[in-house]
């Protein structure tokens, strides 16, 4: 029987995505017009971001836990977050949380280790950027990980919360990130981490400088083999 999916949404972009890739990818396995039922609850992101900008995880967690337990009443088997800097609550949330979750990074992890990629750069948040989320994830696989500079983690936190989140794509935002990418590249990375689940809406791969790893899409197709007992 299929499962339940339930995805808390950080950013409306974010979340759009990750919702249409399980939706539109759905019907090549379960056929046409066919997806696993899907519930979402969105909490105003301004709500999460005065505890991320302290650095307050606990409290992320418990915004985080609340909506699980939303989608747990509604039905839901597991939930998603498509939103990467939300997981360094996760520590704090699962304890707590009604349902169990995939880990945004792990399924980043999976594919890297299946791609055969061996030092990852990551681009997102500052926050993201500066955390062990992906560290950890990688870890695993033994796969080692780089981060943008001071100024660059400042650049891009400003882009996706500024404009990104905002639905603004500019050409100008998007050259930069390759930019940045190039200088991964330089220092050794053979892949990049899109760590900002709007990040994959403004980086092309056919013109990006490494091989992208798109964490939204990523998470959103674990979930849907999940959901399929895959």
């Amino acid at each position: 029987m299929t499962q339940h999916i339930g995805i808390v949404a950080g950013s409306a972009e974010g979340a759009a995505l990750c919702y249409r890739t399980i939706c539109l990818e759905a019907p090549a396995i379960m056929g046409e017009h066919n997806h696993p039922e899907i519930t979402m609850n969105s909490v105003p992101m301004a709500e999460h971001m005065l505890h991320i900008v302290r650095n307050d995880w606990e409290a992320v967690a418990g915004l985080l836990a609340a909506s699980a337990h939303k989608l747990a009443r509604a039905g839901a088997d597991f939930a998603i977050c498509p939103d990467n800097t939300y997981h360094q609550s996760f520590k704090y949330l699962i304890p707590q949380s009604p349902i169990p979750w995939l880990h945004i990074a792990g399924a980043v992890a999976e594919e890297a280790h299946r791609s055969g990629y061996e030092r990852l750069g990551i681009l997102g948040t500052k926050y993201l950027a500066e955390s062990d989320v992906y560290p950890e994830a990688l870890k695993e696989y033994k796969i080692k990980s780089e981060i943008p500079d001071e100024a660059d983690r400042e650049k891009i936190n400003e882009i996706i919360f500024k404009e990104l989140v905002n639905g603004i794509f500019a050409e100008t935002s998007r050259l930069y990130f390759n930019e940045v990418a190039e200088k991964l590249k330089a220092r050794g990375c053979d892949a990049v981490v899109l760590g900002c689940t709007e990040i994959p809406l403004i980086v092309r791969p056919d013109d990006c400088p490494l091989p992208t790893l798109d964490s939204t899409r990523l998470l959103a197709r674990a979930a849907l083999r999940r959901a399929l007992g895959q």
